[in-house]
């Protein structure tokens, strides 16, 4: 995942449109409903790393704040201008690198999903290892925003940090609990286009959290909005620049919240998807 804001969560299409979901070839006694936890800055860490637009969701998810009311207000659109809602039936890729869509059309349609694809993947809890979220970065973004990105993403994901989300050194959990961390797009809007460039919106919720009988952090939501500014290199969509904001937010509603070990099954059971508009 790399980082948010909220514990409270991590493209598809905005406002009135749907978004359309391909499933994958593969698979990938406590009470959590009344945790909260007080609200933290965000503001330190993201400073002393230098990289305030480019670092992603999990950094503040670790350093909640409490943020403007006016940040999660949903970007205008051409007034009375609706996304349409009825999916193309056009196979969103052509390949995978790994366990990221690869291949995007050179198209609007292709561009949102890619930066829906690309959210899941930055949001995944491959990104708390080293290892994993250097392939991650290295697939999603340009060569020039990777190498650029890399070094202060390895000093904002140290041991200080990932101690406060439960994970030793390396990114690992502790035995017997299951670290949660998945973005889930809720829909995306193209904000611009010009077929050689394309910045896209992703709508998402997300997961964070820890999952096991002593957490004392456990997996709960937050919704955001992450703006990619896409580029077309190597005949696919790449990610040059990003940027978050939270909301917009629905009401919480009442579902009861589940046991640690519901949640760490649910998290083993159910795979992700391959997003397309």
């Amino acid at each position: 995942m790399s980082l948010g804001d909220e514990h409270d969560g991590f493209g598809g299409v905005g406002g009135s449109g749907q978004t359309r979901t391909r499933l994958p070839e593969g698979n990938s006694g406590d009470v959590y409903g009344g945790a909260r936890r007080p609200v933290r800055n965000s503001r330190s860490l993201i400073t002393v790393v230098g990289v305030v637009v480019l670092l992603i969701a999990a950094i503040a998810f670790a350093n909640r704040g409490g943020g403007d009311p006016a940040d999660a207000a949903p970007t205008a659109g051409t007034p009375g201008e609706q996304a349409p809602t009825a999916a193309t039936g056009i196979r969103p890729v052509k390949g995978r690198n790994g366990e990221i869509p690869m291949g995007f059309a050179r198209d609007e349609q292709g561009a949102q999903s890619a930066a829906s694809n690309y959210a899941v993947a930055l949001g995944s809890d491959g990104m708390f290892k080293r290892v994993g979220r250097h392939r991650i970065v290295d697939t999603v973004y340009t060569p020039e925003a990777a190498a650029r990105l890399k070094g202060p993403q390895d000093e904002a994901y140290s041991a200080e940090f990932l101690k406060k989300l439960g994970l030793d050194a390396e990114g690992n959990p502790p035995a017997g609990n299951t670290f949660v961390s998945r973005t889930i797009p809720v829909g995306a809007k193209v904000e611009n286009f010009d077929g050689d460039t394309a910045k896209v919106s992703v709508w998402y919720t997300g997961l964070i959290g820890m999952s096991g009988p002593d957490s004392t952090d456990p997996v709960s939501t937050t919704w955001m909005t992450w703006t990619f500014d896409l580029r077309w290199k190597n005949n696919d969509w790449k990610v040059a620049d990003d940027s978050q904001k939270r909301g917009p937010a629905p009401v919480p509603g009442d579902v009861t919240a589940s046991t640690a070990d519901e949640i760490s099954k649910a998290v083993e059971e159910f795979g992700g998807f391959t997003y397309a508009r």
